[in-house]
C-alpha cells in the first residue's frame, strides 16, 4: 500500500494528545449569602459568663419558635396524671425561676411534667419547661432535680437557642460560598468538618456554660450545689457507655462533674446564707 505523506499529521496528533482543561465557572454570591455574612460580622453578643456569641435572630422570634415547639410537644406527648409529681416538679422549677433577674428573660414560666420514661428535661425560649417522669428516677432528691432544671433554664437565659440557630445559618452561608468554588466531593467533606469542628464544639461549650449558670441559680434558690455532681454521676450510671465526647453535643458526665466541682466552692457561701435565712425550699 502506498504511503501518503501528510505534513500536518504530526501537528494534529500532538494537539490531540494534550489534555483539555475546563475552567469551573464561579457564580456570583447571592444576596442572601452576602447578607448573612454581613450580619455575622455585626451580630456579636456576650453570654452571661462573658463568652462571645453570634446571635442573628431577635429574641422575640426565638421565643415564638420555642412556644410553637412546646405546643407541638404537648400535643404529641402525654402529661403525667400524678398530682404529687406535678407539685414536686413545679415547686423546684418555681424556686429556680425565682432567681432569674434578667429583664429580657420570660416573666412567666409554664412547667409541664410529661409521662415519658427517658431521663430528660428541657427549657425553651418563651418560658417553657418540660420534665420527663424518667428523670425523677435519676434525680434522687430536690437538689438533684434543681441541678437539671437550673441547667435547662440557664440555656434560655444565655440565649443558646438563638446562638445555635445563628451558627447553622452562618455555616449554611459559608457552605454556599464554598460550593461555588470547590469540587462537590470537597464540599461534602467540608460539610462534615463544619459539623464536627464548628457546630458540635460550640454546643459542648453551651452545655458547660449552662451547667455553671444553673449552679448559680440552684445555690441562690437554696438547693445544695454539692448534689449537682452526684446527679451527673447518676446520669452516667443510667446512660451506660454512650457516645464518645468528641462526637457528642454534650460534655461527658465525668467532665461535667469535674467542672462543677471547681465552682461549688464559690457557691457554698451563697447556699449557706440562704439556709441560714430559712429560705431553703421544701419541695420533697
Amino acid at each position: 500500500m502506498a504511503h501518503v505523506h501528510d505534513p500536518d499529521a504530526r501537528h494534529r496528533s500532538t494537539h490531540a494528545a494534550r489534555p483539555t482543561r475546563r475552567r469551573r465557572r464561579t457564580r456570583p454570591l447571592t444576596a442572601a449569602t452576602l447578607a448573612a455574612l454581613a450580619l455575622a460580622l455585626a451580630a456579636c453578643a456576650t453570654s452571661p459568663l462573658g463568652r462571645r456569641q453570634l446571635r442573628l435572630m431577635s429574641g422575640n422570634d426565638v421565643s415564638k419558635m420555642g412556644v410553637t415547639a412546646f405546643q407541638d410537644i404537648k400535643k404529641e406527648t402525654p402529661q403525667t396524671q400524678d398530682a404529687t409529681q406535678q407539685k414536686y416538679v413545679r415547686c423546684v422549677a418555681a424556686a429556680i425561676t425565682g432567681q432569674v433577674k434578667d429583664p429580657e428573660a420570660p416573666k412567666q414560666w409554664e412547667v409541664v411534667v410529661f409521662q415519658d420514661d427517658t431521663a430528660n428535661a428541657f427549657a425553651l425560649p418563651g418560658g417553657k419547661i418540660g420534665v420527663h417522669t424518667g428523670i425523677l428516677k435519676v434525680a434522687k432528691n430536690q437538689d438533684q432535680l434543681a441541678t437539671v432544671i437550673g441547667h435547662e433554664v440557664a440555656h434560655v437565659l444565655a440565649q443558646h437557642a438563638n446562638e445555635r440557630v445563628s451558627q447553622q445559618m452562618l455555616t449554611g452561608a459559608l457552605m454556599e460560598v464554598a460550593g461555588q468554588a470547590l469540587d462537590p466531593t470537597m464540599v461534602a467533606a467540608l460539610g462534615m468538618g463544619a459539623q464536627v469542628g464548628v457546630l458540635l464544639p460550640f454546643s459542648r461549650t453551651q452545655e458547660s456554660e449552662a451547667d455553671l449558670l444553673g449552679l448559680d441559680l440552684m445555690a441562690g434558690a437554696g438547693f445544695d450545689p454539692r448534689e449537682s455532681t452526684k446527679f451527673w454521676k447518676n446520669m452516667e450510671a443510667a446512660g451506660g457507655g454512650g457516645t464518645p465526647e468528641f462526637l457528642s453535643t454534650h460534655p461527658s458526665d465525668q467532665t461535667r462533674a469535674a467542672d462543677l466541682q471547681k465552682r461549688i466552692a464559690q457557691e457554698m457561701p451563697v447556699y449557706e446564707k440562704v439556709v441560714a435565712e430559712g429560705r431553703r425550699p421544701k419541695c420533697s
